[in-house]
């Protein structure tokens, strides 16, 4: 497939396919199951990484300004796209088995839309099991209830569905009016549906899945969790203000990190602040055992 949206031919995009290796990490002997594609970059003494977990039309490359930015500052920073899970209990049970595979005790996770939705369940998930492995969360654009999507009711079909079928319901929510006036918007988008192009049926299937049966987030069962950062935008993008309004709610603790503009993937269409606020999440934990960097705080 010959991709040809302006970040694919980005020299930055070309300098993350050269010198970040994708890591296949296959997690059972059957067969079936294709494997975790995994990106793991900057120092690995750092015990507590930080991860990125993509939205339903996300695949791994998807962060490569995050991972390259971030790296370079003396991050260690990993984007991990998951093999096809039909229900979020099973994503919970693969992403655990990862991070042992990968002998990763704690994270610090980022979440773009259904994967910050998953890395909430994450956290209730390692709780149940006696297990706190999240020390902080930072979500982009996300939300804790999948009620409000309207394919719920069709979610137990999707797995029949042909794979056109479903990339067309990916793409509806894709583009609004202001896109066509910032060209850094329609050049993530454009980048996001050749991503979209290279997925299977069972990826896409079992993604829209998981976005749209039937399930909550119970903030109260969350455990272990240090500090959450709630990312979002002012323009117009897929998840409306009610939604916004309601994770709100669930964190009112939360740090906020409000973009005027950046539309549903602002780790794309404005990548450096993002990544300034992901910093500021993470430099408190400098200097200590739930560091994500090699960083040491200059004292006075």
């Amino acid at each position: 497939m010959s991709f040809s949206s302006q970040i694919f031919r980005s020299p930055e995009y070309t300098s993350f396919r050269c010198n970040v290796p994708l890591k296949q990490i296959i997690l059972d002997d059957t067969g079936t199951n294709k494997g975790w594609r995994v990106y793991d970059t900057g120092p690995r003494s750092v015990e507590t990484p930080l991860v990125f977990l993509h939205a339903v039309s996300g695949r791994a490359e998807v962060f490569f300004k995050q991972l390259l930015t971030l790296s370079s500052k003396g991050y260690r920073v990993i984007s991990a796209e998951n093999p096809p899970y039909w229900s979020v209990t099973e994503w919970c049970e693969g992403f655990m088995q990862l991070l042992d595979h990968m002998d990763i005790k704690q994270v610090h996770l980022f979440g773009a839309s259904l994967g910050g939705f998953l890395a909430q369940k994450f956290v209730e998930f390692s709780t149940i099991v006696h297990q706190p492995r999240v020390v902080s969360l930072f979500l982009c654009n996300s939300f804790t209830d999948t009620s409000i999507f309207k394919y719920k009711d069709a979610a137990v079909l999707f797995w029949i569905l042909p794979a056109m079928v479903l990339r067309k319901m990916v793409l509806s929510n894709l583009s609004s009016r202001e896109t066509f006036y910032d060209t850094q918007i329609m050049d993530s988008i454009d980048f996001i549906v050749e991503l979209i192009e290279s997925l299977s049926q069972a990826d896409l299937a079992s993604r829209l899945t998981m976005n749209c049966l039937n399930s909550r987030v119970n903030t109260s069962l969350m455990r272990g969790l240090k500090s959450v950062t709630l990312m979002d935008v002012f323009d117009d993008y897929a998840l409306g203000s009610p939604i916004k309004e309601k994770i709100y709610q669930e964190y009112p603790d939360a740090k906020l990190a409000q973009l005027k503009s950046g539309g549903n993937f602002p780790y794309l269409s404005r990548s450096d602040e993002v990544n300034l606020h992901l910093q500021i999440h993470l430099r408190k934990y400098d200097g200590t055992p739930f560091s994500a960097s090699d960083n040491i705080p200059i004292t006075e």
